[in-house]
């Protein structure tokens, strides 16, 4: 196993962290103004639409894609340090066009949209001109079960007609949203994997409609999550995304790619927790020496460090295993750095609070919001309990023989 990164992935990297220093950072105090001015925590900043041309300019742009007909062509294991860089700056993933869940529309419409649903709303989205949404979760049903689901996609004639009850629908709060992805029972009669097909709306669509946004740990802001009601909401049949019967297969290709990017970011996340920890405790005094000196505190900072380590080489691992041998084969090890990441970045910023004191819990630091948005991570694509069962059950197969 080689994973090292590529000179093209160092040389991106490199430029990627310039950008950072010399126009994402110095924007961030800018953007948060422009928001709290407009009133709307959904507004989207002027500002950011500056970074993304300058983005652009810089050759910065859809670096997630790995098809190089719409990007510049990543392998997972470049993509994965500059995945990294994006998860200690927030804006960073907007203003270089790779974040979630457009990322994963975007993949899905790449592999399996029509050339008709390419033109329409991959090119805008890989423009960065529009946002979109995946609609999936349902309220009432354990959706980590996909095969649980209850919204319903039936053919009459030349449309589909949805009717849904989702929520957590990410991304549908921004105005710039324009179209989701919704996931839904269109064969019922079929078996569990091949009843759900995924379908194309469109935000301005009769029939469908936001109810509210969902805060999360008290954040709501950006794109957000939504509730969202699909009644009788009539689409083309063009609008079906692959074959009828294909959603389950699609969703499995989509989460892949994007269970990986989130674990990427994860790591990087941590990465920056463990450095404000760092830098607070040198600061602050406690009974007498720094905190950078007393006993519980280096223990922290040093496991810390080492689960970082840790989970940063199984990132690679399932990383380069995606790269030469494919999604399936490293199933085990996207389930296995889906848990792994997640929990690292939480322990490693409710760390750092610890260490900041009451001022880690306001929104003076970032580490309130870091936490938010850690925790949310073992839910995110499947909550841990599903992949830890899946990881048991490849373990236990090897012993079956064994029962009596």
């Amino acid at each position: 196993m080689d994973f090292a990164p590529s000179p093209r992935s160092e040389e991106l990297r490199t430029r990627l962290l310039d950008f950072v220093e010399e126009r994402v950072a110095p924007a961030e105090a800018v953007y948060e103004s422009q928001r709290r001015e407009s009133g709307d925590i959904h507004f989207h900043p002027p500002v950011m639409e500056e970074l993304k041309a300058e983005a652009k300019k810089r050759g910065l742009w859809n670096l997630f894609l790995p098809d190089d007909r719409f990007g510049p062509g990543l392998s997972n294991l470049d993509y994965a340090p500059l995945c990294e860089v994006m998860g200690r700056h927030l804006l960073l993933g907007e203003a270089t066009n790779c974040a979630a869940p457009d990322t994963g529309n975007m993949e899905i419409l790449a592999e399996f949209g029509t050339a008709d649903q390419q033109e329409r709303w991959l090119h805008p989205l890989l423009e960065g001109d529009i946002r979109s949404a995946f609609a999936m979760t349902e309220p009432w049903v354990a959706s980590s079960d996909a095969t649980n689901l209850e919204s319903s996609i039936e053919r009459d004639g030349d449309e589909y007609v949805i009717n849904a009850h989702k929520w957590f629908t990410t991304g549908a709060m921004t105005p710039r949203c324009r179209v989701a992805i919704v996931m839904g029972v269109s064969n019922p009669d079929a078996d569990r994997y091949h009843r759900q097909s995924m379908i194309l709306v469109p935000f301005d669509t009769p029939g469908f409609e936001v109810v509210r946004g969902l805060p999360v740990f008290g954040h709501d802001e950006g794109p957000g999550h939504a509730e969202t009601l699909f009644d009788n909401v009539r689409v083309p049949a063009t609008n079906l995304l692959g074959e009828e019967g294909g959603g389950f297969a699609i969703a499995q290709a989509r989460l892949g790619p994007g269970r990986i990017h989130h674990c990427m970011r994860a790591v990087g996340l941590a990465e920056y927790a463990l450095e404000l920890m760092c830098e607070r405790a040198q600061q602050r005094v406690a009974f007498g020496k720094p905190l950078a000196d007393q006993g519980v505190v280096r223990d922290t900072i040093a496991n810390i460090r080492l689960e970082i380590e840790q989970v940063r080489l199984l990132v690679l691992k399932a990383a380069w295993l995606m790269d030469t041998a494919g999604k399936k084969a490293a199933r085990f090890e996207i389930s296995a750095i889906k848990v792994a990441a997640a929990r690292v970045a939480t322990h490693a910023t409710d760390a750092a609070i610890q260490v900041f004191g009451g001022a880690g819990m306001t929104d003076d630091w970032p580490l309130a919001a870091m936490y938010a948005h850690a925790r949310t991570l073992h839910f995110v694509d499947g909550p841990d309990e599903v992949h830890l069962d899946q990881i048991a059950r490849r373990e236990v197969r090897k012993y079956e023989d064994l029962r009596t």
